[in-house]
């Protein structure tokens, strides 16, 4: 692939969709179409990415090939951006040493400094699947309620985290009924980052 227009080409034509049926699921005009797979338009942003994957019935990692993240640029003055893998028995991806080039744009959803990542081929996470994207701020400190990316014994996970009102922390999967109750000192996990936004594939 010689970049993203291409890839998006290629995928459309296998799709079997016109560049007017791709618009019109996309939410954008024809032309635009026609200047995103000519390289005309080089910057995507994320909630158009991810209404591409969702129009052409493809996971991010598809649409989002080397050469391809390699054609995104997240601000005017940026040339590229990196979405990074994410895999339960690894390391968070800035801790190996992995880090993007640029940030993707859908300003007002993200935090400054945050890392784009998707989930490893094979890879399910609760709040996070597959074909995902999540912007996560690299964070030590439990801040306030939200989602986070915790390493516990060895493995990570994404876990709501909240305060109750007793002071200590409810932690949780999807599912309420595995919650546990930790203290908020001193707590069995270490926090990775915070989960400040997600995008996911519609089917």
């Amino acid at each position: 692939m010689d970049g993203l227009g291409p890839r998006i080409k290629q995928l459309r034509l296998q799709a079997g969709l016109s560049k007017a049926a791709l618009a019109r699921r996309v939410g954008v005009s024809d032309v635009t179409i026609s200047y995103w797979e000519s390289g005309t338009i080089k910057q995507i942003g994320h909630e158009r990415l991810v209404s591409l994957t969702s129009a052409l019935d493809c996971s991010l990692r598809e649409l989002l090939d080397e050469d391809a993240m390699n054609a995104i640029a997240g601000t005017p003055s940026q040339a590229g951006c990196q979405v990074l893998s994410l895999k339960a028995d690894r390391p968070a991806p800035w801790e190996r040493g992995e880090s993007s080039d640029g940030e993707l744009s859908t300003a007002q959803l993200l935090m400054e400094n945050s890392q784009m990542v998707t989930p490893a081929e094979g890879e399910v996470f609760d709040f996070l699947v597959e074909g995902d994207l999540a912007a996560i701020s690299p964070t030590e400190n439990f801040q306030q309620d939200g989602l986070y990316l915790i390493e516990r014994e060895g493995s990570l996970a994404i876990q709501y985290l909240e305060r109750l009102a007793s002071g200590r922390m409810r932690v949780s999967g999807e599912q309420l009924d595995g919650a546990s109750v930790e203290n908020i000192r001193n707590p069995p996990f270490r926090v990775l980052g915070q989960v400040r936004a997600r995008w996911r594939r519609q089917t």
